[in-house]
């Protein structure tokens, strides 16, 4: 049989199966020394109608050999030049694949040969990912954000949401950002109420201390991609990555001051923040953009149904503070001048049914920068519950534009607080009223300490739909066995057009379910 379903896939290539069935080599297996092998998985992402990346990591340095096919078997493979593998990248590579069938399953393949012995080869990996339709079909997607955060790792049961997610078969996953947790140190062991503990069953020395050098933040990568439902996932799933600041430090910003924090030799938040971005670029499938190399905010195209917008809220915001000023400047925006064009304007020229609008926090709570005195915004909100002020004009700004533009059909996703929720953005309960309604979903963590509830600020009139939290007598930072983690599913009908959007657990809990109609413009 040449063609292979998507389920029948993921069962082939689940987590229990990857070794045996695609020669995906889990990083704690063994292998000869005088062959290379493939360390920390395969991974695919930024996939849309014609095109998608592809990315692996070798123990050395090879040359990879790549195919591609639309059938499982591999016949009539398509070879692709080879891709060399050094240390100046820590042996990780990554390339575009071009000119694909729409809503099409492509299949590829890698092999590894040892530069230094060209005849010792590896055993080949196989992922899968389908390309965006051309036309109207169903689609489906899962986000949630998260990983491996308030030093809650890899224990027996690993990071089950992932394995969840890949149950749903999704055509991609959205990661929210906080994708790794740099500046959260594990420990083997934690002590829990009632006297049992969480052990850490796999670690490593880059998450021991935070992360400073270049090599320990692909460390924090590297560690994510040692858990077998991760490896799972990225073998049968698209991935859409954007960050927010645990990939470089809590609350980071360009101005972020870390003299006080004694566990940092390197007190320069630029350097450490460029670190942190060549190994977020160097580890995830995000594409290149030549005008502006590293950059994370862009568009995906997934057909005549869906467009996903993905923000950046750290790379150009001001410094955390009061967020109180009366005009939008440098230092009250949170997105910048320039992408703020670039969303304004491909918001505006977007065609497709619905706009997702991937934010790596959310609009209305209120995330403070000092949370022990709550103090300062880090978020969005400045928590006055007034006009529209600080960060709050640019997005103001923004709510308006949509409205006097026309733009229909805009859903905000986010993550960031640790709980999930639906809010619904109702104009004639805001203090700034001059946009069109719109729901946000919030949901997290994948695999990191469950927090919450955030308190609203009333700018943009925020309504609770639904919340699952913490309550008080839980208490806060509960490990991932107390089962609060959350992700979301979306599914958008391709006959109807009408988006579900679904709020889970990770025992696959239905928690909240929404459908919204869309609207069509004269």
């Amino acid at each position: 049989m040449n063609k292979i379903s998507r389920r029948a896939f993921v069962t082939s290539a689940s987590a229990a199966g990857l070794v045996g069935v695609s020669g995906l080599a889990l990083p704690y297996y063994s292998r000869a020394n005088q062959r290379p092998a493939f360390t920390h998985g395969i991974q695919s992402g930024d996939v849309d109608a014609t095109s998608g990346v592809v990315w692996t990591r070798t123990d050395r340095p090879s040359r990879v050999m790549f195919e591609v096919s639309s059938t499982e078997n591999f016949a009539n493979a398509l070879r692709l030049a080879p891709l060399d593998t050094s240390p100046a990248s820590d042996y990780t590579v990554k390339r575009l694949l071009t000119d694909l069938t729409s809503d099409q399953d492509i299949f590829y393949r890698m092999v590894a040969a040892d530069l230094a012995d060209i005849n010792a080869v590896s055993e080949p990996i196989v992922g899968r990912f389908r390309t965006a339709p051309a036309s109207k079909r169903d689609i489906r997607f899962a986000w949630s954000g998260d990983t491996a955060g308030q030093g809650w790792g890899i224990d027996d049961t690993g990071m089950k949401t992932y394995a969840t997610i890949g149950k749903h078969t999704p055509d991609f996953f959205l990661h929210s950002g906080d994708t790794i947790y740099a500046d959260g140190p594990m420990k083997g062991e934690v002590d829990l109420p009632g006297g049992s503990k969480w052990k850490n069953k796999v670690l490593i020395n880059e998450k021991r201390k935070v992360a400073e050098t270049l090599d320990e933040y692909r460390g924090q990568w590297k560690y994510n991609m040692m858990d077998r439902h991760v490896l799972g996932l990225n073998a049968i799933c698209p991935t859409f990555y954007q960050w927010d600041d645990h990939e470089v430090v809590n609350n980071w910003s360009d101005s972020k001051n870390l003299s006080a924090d004694d566990r940092y030799s390197e007190k320069n938040i630029h350097v450490l923040a460029a670190r942190a971005a060549r190994a977020f670029h160097e580890m995830t499938t995000i594409r290149y953009e030549p005008s502006e190399p590293g950059r994370v905010y862009r568009k995906i195209a997934y057909g005549p149904l869906l467009d996903v917008f993905f923000l950046d809220m750290r790379s150009y915001r001001g410094a955390n503070g009061p967020g109180m000023q009366d005009t939008v400047t440098p230092q009250s925006r949170i997105l910048g001048e320039q992408q703020m064009k670039w969303l304004k304007r491909e918001l505006a020229n977007s065609n497709a049914t619905w706009k997702i609008i991937a934010a790596d926090m959310p609009l209305g709570l209120v995330v403070w920068n000092d949370a022990t005195n709550k103090a300062g915004a880090e978020a969005v909100s400045n928590g006055d519950n007034g006009p529209a002020k600080g960060r709050e004009l640019e997005i103001a700004d923004l709510l308006r534009y949509i409205k006097n533009a026309g733009i229909t059909n805009t859903v905000w996703l986010t993550a960031d607080v640790h709980y999930t929720a639906a809010h619904y953005y109702n104009p004639d309960k805001a203090q700034f009223q001059d946009f069109n309604p719109f729901w946000e979903f919030v949901s997290g963590p994948l695999h990191a300490g469950t927090y919450g509830p955030n308190d609203f600020d009333m700018t943009f009139g925020p309504e609770l739909k639904f919340i699952k939290a913490p309550t008080a007598e839980q208490g806060q930072n509960l490990p991932p066995s107390a089962g609060l983690q959350f992700f979301g599913l979306v599914d958008i009908d391709g006959a109807t057009e009408q988006m579900t959007v679904r709020l889970m657990d990770r025992d696959d809990n239905e928690l909240y379910k929404v459908t919204l109609d869309p609207v069509h413009s004269a």
